[in-house]
């Protein structure tokens, strides 16, 4: 039975899978998009995504959390400082998965998993227009009152 497992174990032990989520984050920070397998994809995505908002805050205890999952100065270091700083403003949603296809020796699904913010291709036409949010019920009425219009009387009123 697998009552309350929701994550996927990828194969491996705890430890091996640990350490590949680690390694595979690093690599996803520092070149800001990796190929890998889907499982292995969304499996980072629920790895890093935790990280990148905790790099949003730059506090002396986040940075000791985050280094206790990546295991690398410098991919902490850069988190903290670059992609913080990119990512700054959006609510989540840090990453993107792009299914590639399957490859050639075991015909496993393949994926691109990549940092939103970096990708220039997606965000040109985006980065120029910025929405806002619009509530469904209806805005503030306006104070000044306008007069009903008189219509013609009907013969039944003459």
């Amino acid at each position: 039975m697998r009552h309350g497992k929701k994550f996927n174990h990828l194969g491996r032990k705890s430890a091996h899978r640990k350490a590949m989520l680690a390694n595979m984050a690093c690599s996803l920070i520092e070149h800001k998009r990796i190929n890998t397998t889907t499982a292995k994809a969304k499996a980072l995505k629920q790895f890093v995504e935790p990280l990148i908002t905790k790099s949003k805050e730059d506090t002396t205890h986040n940075r000791r959390v985050v280094m206790s999952k990546l295991r690398q100065k410098e991919a902490v270091s850069e988190l903290f400082r670059d992609v913080a700083a990119k990512v700054g403003d959006r609510p989540g949603g840090y990453t993107r998965i792009i299914k590639l296809g399957n490859r050639l020796g075991d015909n496993a699904d393949m994926a691109m998993i990549e940092l939103v913010d970096y990708n220039e291709l997606y965000n040109a036409g985006k980065v120029a227009k910025k929405s806002t949010r619009r509530s469904r019920r209806g805005g503030k009425k306006s104070t000044t009152a306008v007069p009903p219009v008189e219509t013609k009387a009907t013969n039944e009123e003459e």
